[in-house]
């Protein structure tokens, strides 16, 4: 008996020589597994907030790209209007030249008729005028034959 109360008295003493030292300890393992979870918490944190990050970063790209390839469909659009609006300018630029063309040729065409006109009126006239003065000719020589012919007999 007396070794029992030996070993309780061991164990008080040293119970009572540990308690500080284990209840120094385990708010110090609290403080570890707080701080633990306080560094989990932070990193899921930083996790998240990286992955939040990333996913906006990969929207405003995609935005980004879609904006880029709608530009450039409107740009194609743009440029294929001005191309059909050169090609219908040009074409009408070839009408009008064509129009005018055929206006300048048939304003040419009555200007060689009317010329071809003229100089056949005036053609007319001098073969008129030259038919006049053979006649006149014609006339003298027959009246100057027959005063020829009245002297002679």
């Amino acid at each position: 008996m007396k070794r029992t109360i030996l070993s309780a008295l061991t164990v008080l003493v040293a119970s009572a020589a540990l308690a500080p030292i284990a209840s120094a300890v385990e708010p110090a393992s609290f403080n570890i597994q707080s701080t633990r979870l306080e560094a989990l918490d932070a990193r899921t944190k930083n996790d998240v907030h990286k992955l939040r990050i990333e996913h906006l970063n990969n929207q405003t790209k995609a935005i980004e790209d879609i904006q880029a390839t709608r530009l450039e469909a409107l740009d194609a659009r743009t440029k294929a209007v001005e191309n059909i609006q050169a090609e219908r300018l040009n074409a009408l630029d070839a009408r009008t030249k064509n129009d005018v063309h055929k206006l300048r040729i048939e304003h040419l065409n009555s200007q060689t008729k009317a010329v071809e006109n003229i100089q056949a009126e005036r053609l007319n006239a001098l073969d008129a005028r030259t038919k006049a003065v053979d006649n006149i000719q014609e006339a003298r020589l027959d009246a100057l034959d027959a005063r020829t012919k009245s002297v002679v007999r």
